[in-house]
């Protein structure tokens, strides 16, 4: 059962799924599709209509959770299980497969593609045409940029690819690609590509090694990375499944 708080206003014209729940002084456009089970926080604004946009509705997955104080713009899409924290902003255009969460006070631009289970943690600025890949975490106030010449309309994202990790404060320069299951250390400032399975530091960045000799600091000294031979909270069981028998595949290989 759909249940919308007294406060908020639901355009007439916007599609709620099955047992979708609507807070207090929340504001959903015309154009906007919530999938079922939804759950929408206290003042939150979804489907701002803007000329940026292509005509297409906001569509937010099945059994997601905004929370208060979020904006999303219209023309944007959203897979299943989408989890925001609140005064989160999304502007339109932006494209994002399943079981991502955005972190408190992260801002997303338009024209933005973003993978399946993406960890976006507080803060995070995702410049314009940013490309982020599956399983990816972005730590807290790290800003992905894409204006190589601040002010200009010559805007080139960056590219983070799948498995990535790019730590606290750290900034990604327009254009710079960080490959998969590499590692960007905190507060790095990364103007050259970022090769696969390797780790970064330092103003500008370069690289210190392989993300494999990194220990795990839990007194195991073992290998921290990649991360999924450890860490799978909040990831689905098929997807943990296959990441290990993926390990279990090399073991029998070497």
């Amino acid at each position: 059962m759909t249940k919308v708080h007294p406060t908020s206003y639901v355009s007439p014209q916007a599609k709620l799924g099955n047992d979708v729940e609507i807070g207090p002084f929340s504001i959903i456009h015309d154009n906007v599709i919530l999938g079922d089970r939804t759950s929408i926080g206290s003042y939150c604004e979804l489907g701002i209509s803007t000329p940026l946009g292509d005509g297409s509705p906001l569509i937010i997955g099945d059994d997601s959770l905004i929370r208060s104080h979020s904006v999303f713009y219209e023309s944007s899409l959203f897979g299943v299980k989408l989890m925001t924290g609140h005064h989160v902003t999304i502007r339109e255009n932006t494209k994002a497969g399943d079981g991502f969460q955005i972190g408190t006070l992260c801002e997303i631009q338009g024209g933005c593609q973003v993978g399946n289970y993406v960890r976006l943690q507080s803060n995070v600025f995702v410049g314009k045409k940013t490309k982020i890949g599956n399983f990816v975490w972005v730590l807290p106030y790290v800003v992905l940029t894409n204006d190589p010449t601040p002010p200009s309309n010559q805007l080139i994202g960056c590219t983070i690819e799948d498995f990535a990790i790019v730590a606290a404060m750290a900034v990604i320069l327009p254009g710079v690609t960080v490959g998969h299951h590499s590692l960007v250390a905190a507060h790095a400032c990364v103007s050259k590509d970022v090769p696969p399975r390797m780790f970064v530091a330092g103003v500008p960045a370069r690289v210190i090694g392989e993300t494999k000799s990194i220990k795990r600091r839990d007194g195991s000294k073992d290998a921290a990375y990649p991360w999924t031979l450890h860490f799978h909270r909040g990831y689905p069981d098929e997807v943990v499944a296959k990441w290990k028998a993926e390990i279990e595949d090399i073991d029998e290989s070497t």
